[in-house]
């Protein structure tokens, strides 16, 4: 079964099918799921689908784009989410320069705060970094991220940047990126990084593949990318889900 490391289906691009979707994932080869906070309400939410899906586990932690919403209370009550039953991972968190804001000072403040929060709580973690990449790796290696563990979401930097990440014994999620023309920085990292580092994901609602860029993505995608995978990598798209399900298992704790 395909497991998918990374969707939001908190979302509210989900809120009209929902339901039909989740149940319908199954029968369509998709496995586990991990359901990735993004913000404070994504993380309660996040807790209540893998109170309500057997099949769906969940990660708690605020974006960088909502950095500037983050205080003490939020931050302890984070860690009382971490505690609850299916929570397996902190984040995602980390930098985003896309956008002006929030500051850069907050955004590294609280990447380090909840980088420290998943050592103690000994959770492994989600990073985000976009148009962040010297600073996000120099934060990992200031905060010692190789003894927490984790994934970089959406990898999106060059093979010589997870070379790097590969000295941290981290995993790099691989989605609907990949399969765009233009991603050639991509490819020739996915083509670098061992396939026993490699995580399938999707970014619900975010970042559908080809051929249904620019509309709502789900976990039903899943395949193109996999698939995608496989061609680089120059093996059968079975060794790919085989693989990147033992992957994510293994890095999730979830020995299911």
């Amino acid at each position: 079964m395909i497991f998918e490391s990374h969707a939001h289906y908190d979302d509210e691009e989900f809120d009209a099918d929902r339901e039909e979707l989740l149940t319908s994932l199954a029968g369509h080869g998709i496995g586990l799921v991990i359901n990735v906070g993004a913000s404070m309400a994504g993380s309660e939410a996040t807790v209540r689908l893998t109170e309500q899906y057997p099949f769906l586990y969940g990660a708690v932690g605020v974006h960088p784009s909502e950095a500037a919403k983050l205080d003490e209370e939020k931050l302890e009550r984070l860690r009382v989410l971490c505690g609850c039953e299916k929570i397996v991972a902190v984040g995602e968190m980390g930098l985003d320069y896309h956008y002006p804001e929030p500051a850069v000072s907050l955004q590294k403040e609280w990447f380090e705060r909840q980088l420290t929060l998943a050592r103690e709580v000994k959770l492994p973690v989600i990073i985000h970094s976009r148009e962040a990449a010297k600073d996000t790796l120099d934060i990992m290696q200031v905060n010692h991220a190789e003894e927490i563990g984790g994934v970089v979401h959406c990898y999106s930097y060059t093979k010589e940047m997870a070379r790097e990440y590969l000295n941290m014994d981290y995993y790099f999620g691989i989605g609907g990126v990949i399969t765009f023309k233009n991603a050639k920085k991509l490819k020739e990292a996915v083509e670098y990084i061992p396939l026993d580092k490699i995580l399938l994901e999707t970014d619900s609602p975010y970042l559908s593949p080809e051929p249904h860029r620019g509309e709502r993505n789900s976990s039903l995608n899943l395949p193109y990318v996999a698939e995608a995978v496989a061609e680089l990598k120059g093996i059968s798209y079975e060794e790919v889900i085989e693989a990147t399900e033992r992957n994510a298992k293994r890095l999730f704790g979830l020995q299911v």
